[in-house]
């Protein structure tokens, strides 16, 4: 199994600096990484930098709480793309799912056709630190039904990251066709093989290093 190519090489840090980010881009060179994600401050930074080579560039709308305007996740998808990004990892409106309305699978809808028009991923946050198991199949559905192409674990902020359990539910709710994405607290190798084995197909994390060259 090789680890590196399901690897999104991470540095979402409120201190991140321009010589971070263009070593995230030497790293995913050297280490053969699936891609990396940064920050849409720094989208173009790391575009030009990736150049031609084979390294997906991601970034984050609606980060990291999810209650901004549709409107306003729709711009940042948008500028994302013009930017150079070939995927964007959206978190979800967990306010209005929790309240039950309506909007919270439009807002999906509307994320993916702006991405999809443009032959470009949508990644879904659900946050499950903040949902039942129940809010998380019924998450799962609604991420499905939207178009989403993969469902992930978290951003890194919340109480709790990745839990296997939650990985391996999210993967009995989704159709085989949508991704999942694990995030939030993966640091070793036996944690990203628990994640993979669980039903992950890709691993964010801003530990690729230490993971590849784990013995």
């Amino acid at each position: 199994m090789d680890l590196a190519s399901r690897i999104e090489h991470t540095n979402l840090s409120p201190t991140l600096t321009i010589r971070e980010i263009d070593k995230l881009v030497e790293d995913a060179r050297q280490f053969g990484f699936f891609g990396i994600c940064v920050p849409p401050f720094w989208v173009k930074r790391a575009s030009r930098e990736i150049g031609n080579d084979k390294i997906a560039l991601i970034t984050v709308a609606g980060f990291p709480l999810g209650y901004n305007m549709t409107e306003t996740k729709l711009d940042e998808i948008k500028r994302a793309i013009d930017n150079g990004a070939d995927e964007v990892d959206v978190v979800w409106n967990i306010t209005a799912f929790k309240t039950g309305i309506p909007w919270t699978k439009i807002e999906l809808a509307k994320c993916s056709k702006v991405l999809h028009d443009q032959h470009k991923i949508l990644k879904v946050i659900i946050e499950t630190a903040y949902l039942s198991a129940d809010e998380i199949v019924r998450a799962c559905k609604l991420c499905a039904d939207a178009g989403v192409d993969f469902v992930k674990t978290s951003t890194g902020f919340a109480p709790a990251g990745a839990l296997v359990e939650n990985v391996r539910l999210i993967r009995s709710s989704l159709p085989p066709e949508v991704g999942i994405k694990a995030s939030g607290g993966i640091k070793t190798k036996e944690q990203a093989l628990q994640m993979i084995e669980a039903g992950a197909d890709r691993l964010g994390t801003s530990s690729g290093i230490a993971i590849v060259q784990a013995v």
